[in-house]
């Protein structure tokens, strides 16, 4: 898991629009990263700030919101790149590869100083992790996720203790 603080700092690391533009997608949208590869340019609907994705894990599609400085940043690196049909395209306009990928984040991780074991799918884990800690129900998480059962936002989604210290106990207002 990641604090916001260091998911700051890794993409503040990023110089290069495609690398940041692809690593805040993920933690953005908590996207995992074969479904943030297979978006093709007409899935976004950036003027209503959603994306459509297709064929994600289990087969099933769902439509996720993308945050508006997302969508700012998706505007700045569509009119840079200029995309034809995958978003994150590779050369000759094949679609990103997963390694690419995984080599972007092993740079921005060196670069930002962080020494903690990271993969793509942490981006994804501390998105709903934050979610939660900030008062986002659960079943809001899970339908975000795609997740067919709750059971798997609750394990995903680790509780840190500074959730637990935020929850109002009703007694607590007792006088007795």
């Amino acid at each position: 898991m990641l604090s916001i603080d260091e998911v700051k700092c890794i993409l503040r690391s990023l110089s290069n629009l495609k690398h940041k533009t692809l690593l805040s997608i993920l933690y953005a949208c908590g996207l995992r990263i074969g479904e943030t590869l297979n978006i093709k340019v007409n899935d976004l609907d950036l003027k209503r700030g959603f994306t459509h994705i297709k064929s994600g894990k289990g087969r099933k599609d769902r439509y996720v919101a993308i945050p508006k400085r997302m969508c700012s940043l998706l505007y700045e690196y569509i009119e840079a790149y200029k995309p034809r049909y995958y978003l994150f395209e590779g050369a000759k306009g094949a679609k990103y590869s997963p390694v690419s990928a995984r080599q972007v984040l092993k740079r921005a991780l060196n670069q930002a100083g962080i020494e903690k074991s990271v993969t793509l799918h942490t981006l994804r884990h501390s998105h709903a992790t934050h979610l939660l800690e900030n008062g986002t129900d659960i079943r809001y998480i899970q339908e975000l996720l795609g997740h067919n059962s709750p059971k798997t936002t609750m394990i995903y989604t680790h509780v840190s203790s500074t959730s637990f210290n935020r929850i109002k106990n009703p007694f607590d207002d007792f006088e007795l």
